[in-house]
């Protein structure tokens, strides 16, 4: 009588857990709701204990413990490798085999019971629950490890951060696990209404599509923003700390987030600029300049002979070549020396004769740029002066009389005497 109590407990608890892991679909497509009576009926548990005696039972027990002592024996020795890994540093292995700890004792357990339920007599529907049931735990235990394994995949990612100076791959990084980690959970999910539950999801997803479309609509513009941070970490055009020009803004890059840019303009204000507007549009890094460029004019007089002029041309190149200022704007790692300094008398002005100086300063040194360039300057200064070149104005130039270094030759006519007619006062003029 006990037996038979026990029977209809377990028969109550199945038809309850197992009532939409298999039946058959009424005419107008429902689930029916089977009682405890009517699973009674398709599975006999009379007839199940009275054609199974003791011997399977304990087959059945045995597999059990001994798939739980192998998990544990399993986890015991996975969790020792972990340990030696982490201590080696191959952290993202240790995390391939501490996921493993869980799946793989749920496995091993899963292993034994479907031994020793194949050693079980039992009617085709008790059979079809128990392997649906096995499958479930077989499904659970892959996706359990593979949500796991995103620890190993979120050290590799993390490694990968460190090498960059940008902080937004290492604010990603997180992002990225737990979008993978939820990607699993609704494959897991999904494949388990579909083929373990039997469910149409079709439906379900058609529904998901409808609502992930509208909120895409609604939220195009933080889209948008958010496929331009994954540009700018991927395609890298700069880094925080790095000067950018960027539309009618000069300054450095303060931070990166996942909807804009902050920059620091030069004159210190801060400038927050959408992500979508920078990968669509050009962006100047100064930052990553190889040099810097200086072209500037010496204009001298027009007075200034031909000779003077070739060795107002010269001075400007033996300077540049002295080994005063010759080190930063020749590159000896360049074959050939590809840009060194050009100094040319390159064209007539109106109101002087011009001579155009090309040089690159390296490395990109701003100051010592600005230091190197006052000192050319000065000494250029002092050059021509001991040769004689002036420097011209950019104005006209007047010959005035008296002027000792460019006399006027003027001279004055002074009419014969008898040409010179005196007027009386009454003589109207």
């Amino acid at each position: 009588m006990r037996m038979k109590n026990k029977a209809m407990l377990i028969g109550t608890v199945l038809a309850a857990v197992s009532s939409t892991a298999f039946g058959e679909d009424t005419p107008n497509g429902s689930k029916p709701s089977p009682s405890s009576s009517s699973w009674m009926e398709i599975i006999d548990f009379n007839q199940l204990l009275e054609s199974n005696n003791l011997n399977h039972w304990l087959i059945l027990l045995v597999a059990i413990v001994l798939g739980i002592t192998l998990g544990k024996v399993v986890s015991f020795v996975l969790e020792r490798l972990t340990v030696r890994l982490n201590i080696t540093g191959w952290s993202a292995y240790s995390h391939v085999f501490s996921g493993m700890i869980g799946p793989v004792t749920l496995a091993s357990f899963t292993a034994g019971l479907g031994f020793g339920l194949a050693q079980i007599s039992m009617s085709p529907a008790l059979r079809q629950f128990c392997g649906s049931l096995l499958l479930l735990l077989s499904t659970v235990a892959g996706f359990w490890y593979a949500f796991n394994l995103v620890g190993a995949i979120e050290v590799g990612l993390q490694r990968f951060a460190k090498r960059t100076e940008t902080q937004l791959d290492d604010q990603l990084v997180p992002v990225i696990r737990k979008a993978l980690r939820i990607f699993i959970v609704v494959i897991g999910s999904l494949f388990i209404l579909q083929n373990i539950f039997d469910r149409d999801i079709g439906a379900w997803l058609a529904g998901l599509g409808i609502a992930g479309l509208a909120v895409s609509l609604a939220a195009q513009d933080s889209l948008k923003n958010l496929f331009g941070t994954f540009t700018i970490l991927f395609d890298q055009p700069f880094s925080i700390g790095q000067r950018i020009r960027f539309d009618k803004f000069d300054g450095t890059i303060e931070g990166i987030g996942f909807r804009s840019t902050r920059i620091r303009t030069l004159e210190g204000h801060q400038v927050t600029i959408p992500n979508s507007n920078i990968v669509n549009s050009p962006v100047e890094n100064v930052a990553l300049r190889q040099s810097l460029r200086r072209i500037f004019s010496l204009s001298i007089t027009y007075d200034t002979p031909v000779a003077q002029v070739r060795q107002a041309v010269q001075i400007a190149r033996d300077l540049l070549a002295s080994p005063e200022f010759r080190g930063p704007v020749h590159d000896p790692d360049t074959a050939a020396n590809a840009d060194p300094p050009r100094v040319y008398f390159d064209e007539f002005r109106a109101d002087s004769l011009n001579i155009k100086v090309h040089y690159w300063y390296r490395p990109v040194d701003w100051w010592a740029y600005m230091d190197h360039a006052e000192r050319f300057n000065l000494a250029l200064m002092e050059a021509f002066e001991k040769a004689g070149i002036e420097f011209a104005f950019p104005t006209q130039t007047l010959f005035l009389a008296g002027d000792p270094k460019r006399a006027l030759p003027l001279t004055t006519a002074t009419p014969p005497p008898s040409h010179i007619e005196h007027a009386s006062p009454e003589t109207p003029l």
